[in-house]
């Protein structure tokens, strides 16, 4: 009988094992332990990284103008923004001026409206005592009404004297204005007869 050396003896031994050891891994596999075809896939099958994701490389030129581009078109928008914001606060300072304004011209219109409407008690005051005036002059005696008359102001007198010509017309009576004018003063009365005229 031939004998097996000793190195033939460590190499079957070597090749028993690594039979061994597979039908171990294989049964781990099989149970679920162990994902040998993952494993597999996750050493063989890596990809290398991209150009730009290598360490320790440059991005590309194509990368780079695009990056450029963007950068510029953002600055353009900067710069845009930036325009419409000074055009807004050139229109709310014109805004706030034309509201100054406003203001001044609302405080101008109420001042003239005090002052028409002070005007207008005053001469509604003014015409109720020309009313009664009137009537004074139209119940006392011509010459004595003349006498009174003639110490007035030029416009009180002609005031007076066309309320007594409205009072005549609405009652359908003769107005006496005309007599009372004659009964005056030349100088006077010519003055009268021209203001009523003009005024």
């Amino acid at each position: 009988m031939k004998r097996v050396s000793e190195k033939a003896k460590i190499a079957y031994l070597a090749i028993l094992l690594l039979f061994v050891v597979g039908v171990f891994v294989a049964w781990l596999d099989y149970i679920g332990l162990v994902n040998i075809s993952k494993a597999a896939r996750g050493v063989y099958d890596q990809e290398p990284p991209l150009s730009m994701e290598a360490a320790g490389d440059e991005p590309s030129l194509v990368a780079r103008e695009e990056f450029e581009k963007s950068r510029n078109k953002l600055r353009e928008r900067i710069e845009d923004l930036d325009r419409r914001e000074a055009k807004i606060a050139e229109s709310e300072k014109t805004i706030d001026a034309e509201r100054e304004k406003l203001v001044e011209m609302r405080k101008g219109i109420d001042l003239e409206k005090k002052k028409l409407e002070l005007e207008q008690k005053k001469y509604s005051g003014y015409m109720k005592n020309v009313k009664v005036l009137a009537k004074q002059v139209e119940s006392i005696e011509p010459d004595k009404a003349v006498e009174l008359i003639v110490r007035w102001e030029d416009t009180l007198i002609i005031d007076v004297l066309r309320q007594i010509d409205t009072n005549a017309e609405e009652s359908g009576k003769m107005s006496i204005t005309s007599y009372l004018i004659s009964l005056m003063p030349r100088n006077k009365a010519s003055r009268i007869m021209y203001l009523m005229t003009q005024i």
